[in-house]
Parts: C-alpha cells; structure tokens; sequence
C-alpha cells in the first residue's frame, strides 16, 4: 500500500477504525482548530472561540472587516448563516454517540438588526434535550427538533436569530 502522499493519506482514512476516529474527534481542542482552518470559515473570518471538553458548549465569533461586508458595508447574511450552520447536528450528534443517525433537516434565519460589528454565537446542549431525544427515539423513529440561538453584537445588540431543525433516529442494530 502506497503510504505517501494524498492518496496515502486517503488509504490510512480508510482503514482507520470508529476507535482511531474517536481519537481525533473526540479531542474538542483538535475539532476546534481543524474547524478554523476549514475554508468556508477560514474565508470569511468565522473563527470557533470555544468547544468545551464534552461538545456540550460551543462559541462563535465572525469578525467584521472589509472581507466579511456586503454590499452596503455590513455583515454578510450569508457568513452570519455560515457562523452557525453546523453546530447543532455536530453537538448532538457527538453527544448522542455512533448509534444515533444525526442530520441537518431544515435552517432559517431572521435578521432583526444590521450587522455593523464583530457578532458572536453560542451554543450550548443539557441533559434535558438529550434525554428528551433519546426517549423520543427509543423506539427506532425518527425525531425532528428545533433549536434555536441568536447572533449577538459585542454590544449585546441582536443581529439575528437562527432556527435549525436537526433529524435524530436510533440506528437498527
């Protein structure tokens, strides 16, 4: 087996176990910096400020600079929806564990104030949601759930408000 290179790389992704895996994701500082480095985020100045050791708690900022504008010098909606998009499915999924089918379902976003400054996201998860999902699966039907967080300003102003729908079923055995 070629080892060397990007289809090295590639070959030892492949044969890597859940286990192998669980290593690298499961280091919430390594998820945090690989995230940063992620081209959609890198780009447009998203950065992931904190990750807490169980991905129960997550904390976004997008920067507010010439790159991030649109057209008429405030935030771009698109980065502001970027900012959040993936947090929900990853935390619940992480939580959750690999016997559990986790994915996006549905997003929107409502502006309620142009975006002039460096805005933050946070994200956070309890034991009340989890234990909730996990007895609406219990079954092996699937689950839809809304969450829902805010863009804020660093002067507390809110920018926006995010909904997301995330699908939750437990794997057949």
């Amino acid at each position: 087996m070629n080892t060397s290179g990007a289809s090295g790389l590639l070959a030892r992704i492949r044969q890597a176990n859940y286990s192998d895996l669980d290593r690298v994701i499961g280091n919430s500082q390594l998820v945090r910096h690989f995230m940063n480095l992620w081209p959609p985020f890198l780009f447009s100045s998203i950065r992931i400020q904190e990750v807490s050791d169980d991905f129960r708690h997550v904390r976004v900022r997008l920067g507010h600079n010439r790159l991030t504008g649109n057209y008429v010098g405030t935030l771009y909606g698109g980065s502001l929806y970027s900012m959040t998009d993936p947090f929900w499915m990853m935390m619940i999924a992480r939580a959750l564990g690999p016997e559990y089918a986790v994915w996006d379902a549905h997003g929107e976003i409502t502006f309620l104030k142009p975006g002039r400054q460096t805005v933050y996201a946070e994200f956070r998860i309890t034991e009340a949601d989890l234990d909730s999902i996990r007895a609406e699966t219990a079954d092996g039907q699937k689950h839809l759930r809304w969450f829902e967080n805010e863009i804020v300003g660093k002067d507390g102003t809110v920018v926006a408000r995010v909904r997301k729908q995330v699908y939750v079923r437990r794997k057949r055995p």
